[in-house]
């Protein structure tokens, strides 16, 4: 039987700069392709570049990197059904595996020694329509559920959600990430990103059950800068 492939479109050594992992060192496996086109999307060289290895070499240069966590990400990494072999081998390996997905693909085919982070897309992404609300019933404790807030309709919008399906309940950490703001140098056209304080404001007042959560590498490093 022929290696089974994956279209890669970089894999690095970094700071993992989200979710509950945020600070700790990781390698990013970014596959190539997304059906999704958000408002707010900062990794759009994604859609289209890189180029296609076997799932044993895509191993062999994660394990070459001192860290054990390893996060696969895109683009949408659940469009490629080689990444569940690739989650497979990592697995048993013992390396802790984070598959960042749009949840707009089933979870389900995910292996459940993995975490999954369910970026559910909020009115300001423009991609509302796409979620896939049984992804819902398919969370463990040990999953993620991620809203990427552009304003305060956003806001409402999940507030609304994590109420209705009882997220804090269902998943392990429910996470509320500002679209980050543009400035100098800064271009995400379409979307004019949240000031962190505004969203820290609405949560205090609130009085929610969630992580405030910053892209912390765009702190550490130039926003623009790819390969962190």
């Amino acid at each position: 039987m022929a290696e089974p492939t994956l279209r890669i479109t970089e894999i690095f050594h970094s700071i993992q700069g989200e979710s509950t992992w945020a600070g700790r060192p990781c390698v990013f496996v970014r596959l190539t392709g997304c059906h999704l086109r958000c408002r707010y999307c900062d990794t759009e060289y994604a859609f289209t570049e890189g180029s296609r290895r076997s799932v044993g070499e895509v191993v062999e240069e994660v394990c070459g990197h001192p860290t054990k966590l390893v996060m696969i990400t895109g683009g949408e990494p659940l469009l490629q059904e080689s990444v569940h072999e690739l989650t497979r081998r990592l697995c048993d390996l013992g390396k802790t595996v984070i598959i960042e997905t749009s949840g707009a693909c089933d979870i389900s085919a995910c292996d459940q020694r993995a975490i999954r982070i369910v970026d559910l897309k909020t009115p300001g992404s423009g991609e509302e329509q796409r979620n896939d609300w049984v992804n819902v019933d398919r969370l463990t404790p040990r999953d993620e559920v991620k809203f990427v807030i552009t304003d305060r309709a956003d806001y409402e919008w999940a507030v609304a959600t994590i109420q209705e399906h009882d997220l804090t309940r269902r998943c392990g950490s429910v996470l509320m990430s500002p679209a980050h703001e543009q400035g100098e140098g800064v271009q995400v056209p379409g979307c004019e990103g949240l000031a962190p304080r505004r969203l820290a404001e609405w949560i205090l007042a609130d009085g929610l059950d969630v992580r405030l959560q910053l892209q912390i590498h765009k702190f550490i490093w130039d926003p623009q800068k790819r390969g962190v």
